[in-house]
């Protein structure tokens, strides 16, 4: 058998993957790069994820092959790097390569020198043409080193440069024109009918339409808004979510949301949580309640550690075939479900020849709503849905008995508040308290384990260590999350905490020539390039994570610094947001919030729970709530009462105390 190389003591799923390669990998740290320049070699820094479908063909391919593993064990220090662990790597990396090809992805492989500043990259590479890359690069290192140092310095320097946020010292006056001028050309790509955008493959993009939800309600627009109803629909119908088990897939290769690419993130379904259950809170769809309970279920079932933290993900592969966990032939289906397989079958479109490229084999989705299907059949509601949970439980049962999905087990701090925030949100707008014990016994672990001896973060948790310092976004979901549980149990422990980790980014992150933070801390490793990260891609950008952050802990501790900070990188960022809207859609979010105000709801008074379940039922995307008894909170203090009192203001106004919702709700919609 082969002899492991040095990456049999990661922490990381996916660099263990690689740990019985020939090519003699390194994970990135003192040794690999000491060596490197000890040896005078260039450095190889191969990067990707473990549910990533074409970094397992690239390992199969190159990865494991003898002949490959020589020619990069001699010219090269290799090094493999988890995206997930250490996206500060692979955000200089990946840049470096879009400057250099125009496009990224994963597999991500890097050529650098000695002293990590890159000279070639690309993604994914067959074997034949990986190792003439190799060689060639190789030889230039060799015989022309003045040439790869002169392309190495300025592709640094474009590194070092590219989505520099320049700082305004313009007056803004934020206004509903701005958001009319981001919304109107980003219309014109929504697909009305199938949802999403008019393009394949389709993401989930949750960011976007939470914030397209929030401007069709407070603007109004209905061609906005419908354009958001048939995305959460269609998608709920389609095969990117999986309609046996829950959740949802990272993003479907088609233009119907039919053919997933398999594999289940963590993140993504944290944000389709909340996505799904503020859509419910604002449209009373019954349907979507389903979507959210079966979800978290499944996160419950599949990604829950017994410290009570949440795996990162499941690959797309079992059994080394993509998908083959999920799919069903029509022989097996009709056998599992017995009595009610043709009403099933047609329910979820199986077919004898199957319903998608693999012959014979159907991925399980919806072509017709339920009410039409209804009809159809001339079946009641009741009897339907009872009909179709029995079918999916017995199929879960099946399908437990296949070979699972590699589990990347990593415990990451980001993803984990952002499933905190889920669960929280959720358990009030579902009225569920299990959802809120799970979210904060996930928050107490955080703040009991994975804390820096100087109070800031830890990345991430495996094998009972945390081992890499926070990054940006860690601390951004984290405060986040934590103002979220402050909402549920109005625990002002939460505050303060959230409190604590924004000074100590404010502190440690900040960039002395612009408003925005720099995405590593100040006392962390110090690589070629500090970046920003400052557009929303599929996870919101951690910068305006914080911008957000600070625009609510402003309100909750009456703290001017603090939403002084938000509205300069709201301000900074704006020029950029008018061309290129759905890349910046959180941005849009704290926007409409500066345009629309903010609520700042107290509760005072013996019914706080009841008060606050009531409020749950009624759609206010721009609010914060405060309650509870004696208390500092500049909006509590001096205000405990035995009788209920619902104090509204926004933008430095108070209304007088009220004692039922109906009254608060006049308030809000007079404000």
């Amino acid at each position: 058998m082969q002899e492991p190389n040095n990456l049999i003591h990661a922490s990381s799923p996916y660099l263990l993957q690689h740990a019985y390669n020939p090519v003699e990998w390194y994970e990135w740290g003192p040794v690999a790069l000491e060596k490197a320049k000890k040896e005078n070699k260039l450095i190889l820094v191969s990067i990707g994820y473990s549910a990533c479908h074409w970094c397992h063909v690239m390992e199969h391919e190159s990865f494991e092959d003898y002949e490959v593993a020589e020619v990069m064990n001699k010219n090269f220090v290799c090094i493999k790097v988890d995206r997930e662990e250490r996206p500060d790597i692979d955000q200089i990396y990946m840049l470096a390569v879009q400057l250099m090809n125009g496009n990224g992805g994963w597999p991500l492989n890097a050529i650098c020198l000695p002293d990590q500043r890159p000279v070639y990259g690309g993604t994914y590479f067959r074997k034949n043409d990986w190792i003439s890359i190799l060689l060639n690069v190789s030889d230039l290192w060799k015989n022309e080193p003045a040439k790869a140092l002169n392309y190495a310095e300025r592709l640094t320097e474009g590194i070092q440069q590219s989505e520099k946020v320049i700082s305004s010292d313009q007056e803004v006056v934020f206004a509903q024109s701005h958001l009319a001028e981001i919304i109107e050309p980003w219309k014109r790509h929504f697909d009305i009918d199938g949802g999403g955008y008019n393009r394949s493959p389709k993401f989930p993009l949750p960011n976007n339409w939470s914030f397209l939800l929030r401007y069709s309600f407070l603007t109004p627009d209905e061609a906005t808004f419908m354009a958001v109803c048939s995305t959460l629909e269609e998608m709920a119908k389609g095969g990117i979510y999986d309609q046996v088990g829950g959740g949802f897939a990272r993003y479907s290769v088609d233009d119907k949301w039919h053919v997933p690419h398999f594999e289940k993130m963590l993140y993504d379904n944290a944000q389709l949580i909340v996505l799904y259950a503020e859509a419910y809170q604002c449209l009373k769809y019954e349907p979507f309640v389903q979507i959210i309970v079966d979800t978290i279920d499944w996160v419950f079932r599949e990604m829950s550690a017994e410290n009570g933290l949440f795996y990162s993900a499941l690959d797309a592969d079992s059994e080394g075939v993509e998908g083959k966990f999920y799919v069903w032939d029509k022989v097996t289906f009709d056998k599992v479900v017995g009595e009610d397989a043709a009403l099933i079958g047609e329910y979820f479109n199986v077919t004898e020849e199957g319903n998608w490229e693999e012959e014979q084999t159907n991925i399980l989705r919806k072509l017709s709503t339920d009410e039409d299907f209804i009809e159809k059949h001339q079946i009641d509601i009741e009897t339907l849905y009872d009909k179709v949970a029995l079918a999916k439980a017995k199929l879960l049962d099946e399908r437990s008995n296949r070979v699972r999905p590699g589990l990347d087990d990593k415990c990451l701090t980001a993803w984990n508040a952002m499933m905190i925030k889920a669960l929280a949100d959720t358990s009030q707008i579902l009225d569920y308290e299990m959802y809120y014990v799970r979210a904060k016994l996930a928050a107490e672990f955080i703040l009991e384990n994975m804390v820096t001896p100087d109070g800031g973060l830890y990345r991430n948790y495996k094998n009972g260590k945390a081992t890499i310092p926070g990054f940006l976004d860690d601390y951004a979901f984290m405060i986040e999350a934590l103002i979220s549980l402050y909402e549920v149990d109005f625990d002002e422990v939460w505050l303060e905490e959230a409190r604590s980790l924004t000074n100590y980014v404010l502190l440690n992150f900040k960039d002395e020539e612009n408003d925005m933070f720099f995405y590593t801390a100040s006392n962390g490793e110090e690589l070629i390039a500090r970046k920003h990260e400052v557009m929303d891609n599929v996870i919101p950008a951690s910068n305006s994570v914080m911008a957000q952050n600070l625009q609510k802990l402003g309100l909750f501790f009456d703290d001017e610094s603090y939403r002084d900070k938000a509205s300069a990188m709201l301000k900074s960022v704006l020029p950029r947001i008018k061309a290129y809207g759905s890349a910046y859609s959180n941005w849009c979010t704290q926007l409409l919030n500066e345009v629309h105000g903010i609520n700042e709801i107290a509760i005072m008074g013996a019914d706080i729970s009841e008060v606050k379940n009531e409020l749950n039922n009624i759609y206010i995307p721009n609010k914060i709530v405060l309650g509870g008894g004696k208390s500092e909170l500049p909006l509590l203090k001096d205000k405990e009462s035995q009788e209920t009192k619902i104090y509204v203001c926004k933008n430095k106004t108070c209304q007088l105390p009220v004692a039922t919702v109906a009254e608060a709700m006049k308030n809000i919609r007079g404000l």
